[in-house]
């Protein structure tokens, strides 16, 4: 889940700076330029945020989909003239997609 390093990442990706706790005013600021208000960073971490959770089922699925190693297996064997492993891989994967839908 983003915070307000990576929303201050976000806004001001080449500064340079100090952090002590998460509060704006513990930043030391050493690039040139202003650091970003504490209204900033909060609207740049609702962005984030959602962004984030926009992709949750991205992250589901990488957690659920069966290995690329069974899809090498499953494609050596198909190369072989068995395809009983690639279909059951393909399902595998279409359950995965089926159970973590992408949002429309």
């Amino acid at each position: 889940m983003p915070d307000l390093i990576d929303a201050l990442r976000s806004l001001r990706p080449t500064a340079e700076w100090g952090w002590r706790s998460f509060d704006i005013a513990d930043i030391e600021w050493c690039s040139e330029g202003s650091p970003p208000t504490q209204a900033e960073l909060e609207a740049e971490l609702v962005k984030l945020k959602a962004a984030y959770e926009t992709q949750a089922y991205s992250r589901s699925r990488k957690l659920e989909y069966p290995p690329l190693e069974d899809f090498a297996d499953a494609m050596y064997w198909n190369s072989k003239g068995d395809s009983s492993l690639l279909t059951a891989y393909y399902t595998a994967c279409e359950k995965v997609k089926t159970d973590n839908p992408k949002p429309s």
